[in-house]
């Protein structure tokens, strides 16, 4: 349903109206208990892989990613990766039928405790993933699992990658909508899962049997999260919304299909990345936004339409040159994009989970009232969300990200964790420090270095990097565990 069909909209000028009722009541994110750093696919790399340059230009990159670490159901011994082959398709299946499932449900669990209301309430579920494909759809089983009754009105989204989360919202806002014109309640559970990290084998193929600079197996991880949105008729649970929504744009950046993908592969899913995806993706951003600031009137103050820094912003961070090549490209400092670094630096790009948990990490701190959430997918297809927080909307219950195993170490790259700041002493030694994220010390607003990165280029790997320019000021991150510097952001997409 279009916003000129709700009431009191204006009808025909592409406006949404000033009193939507929509808002996200509750939030849940669960991350599986491990944390891998880099050294895990490096070492997957040398058991099973001959040396090859296609193979030590993606290990070079891998190793200067921005990101810390990465969330996986595993360790790097997991047995589904250490088989002679590649795990097949059923296998892919298998496992996430069990873990994804996991993970979802946990998700939602959170959300719908945080929103307080009763699971016979929840009217529609709206679901996405890019990473399991069977029918039924995961979908199915998680209403299962939570004990919702099965006639609970479900639609699962697919073919839409880093940008299924944000599509999922909307869909649920249209669905609630429609629901608001009927004068029913609509309580939607939005969802999102991908199981990312067991597709390392068949993309560590691609590049050993093609010798192709693949650079999504270096950014990658796993996620579930999820969120109950609300029209408001008949609200009376809870404390209120979280985000409440304002409107909405969706676009597709013509003649991109060839730029960003995830192909379906015997072996499960390949990664499509092109050089050009964070100089289209940033371009992009300013018409789209500036589209939606003018079709909510609301916002305007003192006859002025805010500008891009009037907000505080949830990027879905797909990679380094994403997030950077935004806050260029809109005029806009770290501190507006602090949820997102936060993210990608310890968790990695989990698809279309992570947006959600940009949100929900973004609502633990003070900021902006009105927030920007945007994310890019296949098509290549940008989505934008405009929301307006609760200031004091961060929730006791949801400030632990995960269901990890009280912080104990494992061996080659994987650490569990609780959710709890993790910080174990990253290292700066150049600058001051003005933003420090869960033990993860940002100086000048990016990662802090500790001395320029030499080796990825010294090795002949500088191909790999196209045009992309690093994080500015010698920008390379520390590793959690010995304090040496291990990223420095470099061609990494989506």
């Amino acid at each position: 349903m279009s916003p000129s069909a709700v009431p009191n909209s204006t009808a025909n000028n592409g406006q949404f109206a000033t009193d939507l009722n929509l808002s996200l009541v509750g939030l849940g994110v669960e991350y599986p208990p491990f944390l891998v750093g880099a050294e895990a696919l490096e070492t997957l790399a040398n058991r099973y892989y001959p040396p090859s340059t296609a193979l030590k230009k993606v290990l070079s990159i891998n190793r200067f990613t921005g990101i810390e670490t990465r969330a996986a159901i595993g360790d790097v011994n997991h047995p589904l990766v250490n088989q002679p082959n590649a795990p097949s398709i059923k296998e892919l299946n298998d496992l996430f039928r069990q873990e994804g499932v996991r993970l979802s449900v946990n998700a939602c669990n959170k959300a719908i405790r945080e929103w307080g209301g009763s699971i016979d309430d929840i009217s529609h579920i709206v679901s996405t993933t890019c990473t399991n494909s069977a029918n039924p759809g995961f979908d199915h089983f998680v209403v299962k699992q939570l004990g919702i009754r099965s006639s609970v009105e479900k639609i699962l989204l697919h073919g839409i990658g880093c940008s299924g989360g944000m599509a999922a919202m909307r869909t649920a806002a249209h669905l609630a909508l429609g629901s608001s014109y009927q004068g029913k309640p609509a309580r939607i559970l939005v969802l999102a899962c991908e199981i990312s990290s067991v597709l390392v084998r068949s993309e560590l193929d691609s590049i050993n049997q093609d010798q192709q600079t693949r650079v999504g197996v270096c950014l990658f991880s796993d996620c579930a999260s999820a969120a109950v949105l609300s029209n408001g008729i008949g609200e009376n649970e809870g404390s209120g919304p979280i985000y409440e929504l304002l409107g909405w744009k969706h676009q597709i950046i013509d003649d991109t299909e060839e730029d960003l993908g995830f192909d379906v592969d015997p072996l499960g899913w390949k990664v499509v990345l092109t050089q050009r995806v964070p100089t289209l993706a940033a371009a992009a951003v300013s018409p789209c936004f500036q589209d939606l600031v003018k079709s909510i009137p609301e916002i305007r103050k003192d006859n002025r339409s805010p500008t891009a820094a009037d907000f505080d912003w949830a990027l879905h961070p797909g990679g380094s040159l994403i997030i950077t090549g935004v806050e260029q490209a809109m005029n806009l400092t770290p501190e507006h994009l602090r949820a997102s670094y936060e993210i990608y630096m310890k968790y990695g790009n989990s698809s279309s989970a992570t947006i959600l948990s940009v949100l929900n990490k973004l609502r633990e701190s003070e900021g902006k009232e009105q927030v920007i959430a945007c994310a890019f997918g296949p098509g290549i297809a940008l989505e934008m969300i405009l929301l307006r927080r609760r200031k004091e909307a961060s929730s006791p219950m949801n400030s632990l990200e995960t269901n990890g195993t009280n912080g104990v170490s494992h061996p080659n790259g994987a650490t569990t964790h609780d959710g709890t700041a993790d910080g174990n002493g990253l290292a700066r030694t150049n600058g001051e420090a003005i933003i420090t994220i869960e033990g993860a010390v940002i100086e000048n607003g990016h990662p802090a270095t500790a001395g320029t990165a030499t080796e990825a280029f010294s090795s002949g790997s500088d191909e790999a990097f196209g045009n992309a320019a690093p994080f500015t000021n010698n920008s390379t991150t520390a590793d959690g565990g010995n304090g040496s510097a291990s990223s420095l952001p470099v061609e990494d997409l989506d």
